[in-house]
């Protein structure tokens, strides 16, 4: 099959870095990168499909100077002890820095009920490291809070890792930061080294972290740690890695770097859902982050016997 004959067609295009969050009101909440980099954008639908033509409501968008006025990033909406949060990265504009990639991460919050209505109050999330850093998600395990992210590290080899640390509110955290995992393996090094996106999965007694790994073309692909849902999370020593890459390129069938995924559930609550960005065709020009075409899919997924992860093919429908 030819490079612009994709299996299958996306859920949302030109939305890459995608985030599907299922409510309790029944709602699933849509947010992701726009390609301008230069807004909070959300949507709602009760289902799935509903989420390609549902109502886009911009909740934040960027000044025109500043800390936090370039390129907006991978935004994630969660519901934190009765508060909604966008975690979000951002850089500071070029009149402050020549470097565009200065990212530091934020959030903005709000405790309506319907986050599309809400006043958004804007926060600066310290990670207590002040390097590069990005692509924040929190998740909550047996009563404790925790956040998860990606930064360059002090005195570490590549351009980001990944660390945890207790969470403590909607926007700072409590703990030291403890850094999982690096960029190890050839497979997270192609291009730029680097371990980003992460996204957290619970089921059959372990915890599953997957995350994304090389440049932003079609050599990206996803990893995965997991460790036993009683293990000490900010214990390195609890986690595993898997030593190959789970999700790729399928040049068969024309879909490239999958990743920078969340997961969510089908309607019925039964099914597990991956959600991922990838693109149809190989030949960028440029720079791959300003290439608008990374689109939004989704697929059902399974688990094999031992409980692990099957995520197939990018190209599956």
């Amino acid at each position: 099959m030819s490079e612009s004959s994709p299996l299958l067609q996306p859920l949302i295009e030109q939305r890459a870095d995608p985030f599907i969050y299922r409510h309790s009101d029944g709602f699933y909440y849509f947010i992701g990168s726009v390609p301008e980099y230069d807004r909070l954008e959300l949507r709602r639908s009760q289902t799935l499909a509903g989420l390609a033509e549902a109502e886009k409501v911009t909740v934040w968008r960027k000044p025109g100077s500043g800390p936090y006025s370039d390129l907006i990033w991978a935004p994630e909406i969660h519901y934190v002890d009765g508060t909604w949060a966008i975690y979000f990265a951002a850089a500071p504009s070029r009149e402050i820095k020549d470097d565009l990639f200065q990212h530091r991460m934020y959030a903005v919050t709000t405790t309506a009920a319907n986050p599309l209505e809400g006043e958004w109050e804007l926060s600066k999330v310290d990670s207590g490291i002040d390097t590069f850093c990005l692509d924040a998600t929190s998740f909550e395990h047996r009563g404790q809070r925790y956040y998860l992210w990606a930064q360059k590290g002090p005195d570490i080899p590549g351009n980001s890792n990944l660390y945890i640390a207790r969470q403590d509110s909607p926007t700072s955290i409590s703990s030291e930061p403890i850094c999982l995992t690096i960029p190890e393996y050839e497979w997270e090094k192609i291009g730029f080294a680097v371990n980003e996106g992460a996204a957290v999965i619970v089921r059959h007694g372990r915890i599953f972290i997957s995350y994304s790994a090389s440049a932003t073309d079609h050599n990206y692909c996803m990893g995965l740690l997991y460790a036993d849902e009683d293990a000490d999370l900010l214990d390195p020593a609890s986690w595993s890695k898997s030593p190959e890459p789970v999700f790729q390129s399928c040049h068969e069938r024309g879909i490239y770097g999958p990743g920078h995924n969340s997961f969510t559930v089908s309607e019925d609550g039964e099914r597990d859902i991956l959600v991922y960005h990838a693109r149809t065709y190989t030949e960028i020009e440029g720079d791959p982050l300003w290439d608008p075409n990374r689109h939004t899919y989704i697929k059902e997924f399974g688990w094999s016997e031992d409980g692990m992860p099957v995520f197939g093919s990018p190209a599956e429908p």
